[in-house]
């Protein structure tokens, strides 16, 4: 399976409390893994998939001079069996799969989930994903939790990329399944509320999570964003880990 890094030849798999959604809070191992399929120009995990030779826009970007990732750096390749062996000995059994979009890798993460509940079925599996990929196999039979997270116009990617009506309608229909929902500005609540409409998820399975990297992005956008939340009964959710931590990797 190919990995994110924390350095060169060091997997990003990481102990931290949950900083978003439903699980905010909980103490959990982190695997963070590469690739996407989306590339939102706000994201802060962009050595997952900025790399050299492609052409999207960030906005880390100077005038000019495009940032982009070495992948040979930026990326390690596991086998199931070395990924597996290294999540036993974690003493932690809440493992989030995050990324980049893990279900690129679904029938590898399938095979990895079935080995991890069958060494001990306590563990509690959850997986990260921006909601355009339906999960097959043991990748959609063995997972306990799926915080799924749309991404809105502001993301920069086109309409047909990233909302895929079918396959949010099938997670609004598995109550493993929530929402997160990053939001920029007051006018996104508009397409917030026809997204959630248009896929059929319950209010009460609906995160609202304000954009940004900085404790005072964050903060400038809570309190409206809040507000925003109590009017039609969402969810609110903070970024905890940008305040314990800062936007960092491992974190």
């Amino acid at each position: 399976m190919r990995l994110a890094v924390t350095e060169p030849g060091a997997p990003e798999i990481f102990h931290s409390l949950q900083g978003e959604g439903v699980s905010c809070g909980k103490p959990s191992v982190f695997v963070r893994l590469s690739q996407c399929n989306l590339h939102c120009i706000w994201c802060d995990t962009a050595y997952t998939w900025n790399f050299q030779g492609t052409e999207f826009p960030h906005r880390d970007d100077a005038p000019g001079a495009p940032r982009k990732f070495d992948r040979a750096l930026e990326t390690i390749d596991l086998t199931v069996e070395a990924l597996a062996d290294r999540l036993i000995t974690q003493s932690c059994r809440r493992i989030i799969f995050t990324g980049g979009e893990p279900l690129l890798q679904q029938r590898e993460l399938g095979d990895l989930v079935q080995r991890l509940k069958s060494a001990d079925p306590d563990f509690h599996i959850e997986i990260e994903t921006n909601g355009t990929i339906k999960p097959v196999g043991l990748a959609a039979d063995l997972i306990d939790q799926f915080n799924v997270s749309p991404k809105l116009a502001h993301s920069g990617n086109a309409t047909a990329l990233r909302l895929k009506p079918d396959t949010l309608s099938f997670y609004a229909a598995d109550p493993r399944a929530n929402l997160k929902i990053v939001v920029a500005d007051p006018a996104d609540l508009t397409e917030v509320e026809a997204l959630v409409s248009d896929c059929g998820m319950p209010a009460s399975r609906v995160w609202l999570m304000p954009e940004g990297r900085s404790p005072q992005e964050l903060r400038a956008r809570e309190s409206w964003l809040a507000e925003a939340c109590l009017k039609a009964g969402y969810n609110f959710t903070d970024r905890l880990h940008i305040h314990l931590y800062g936007d960092t990797r491992g974190t």
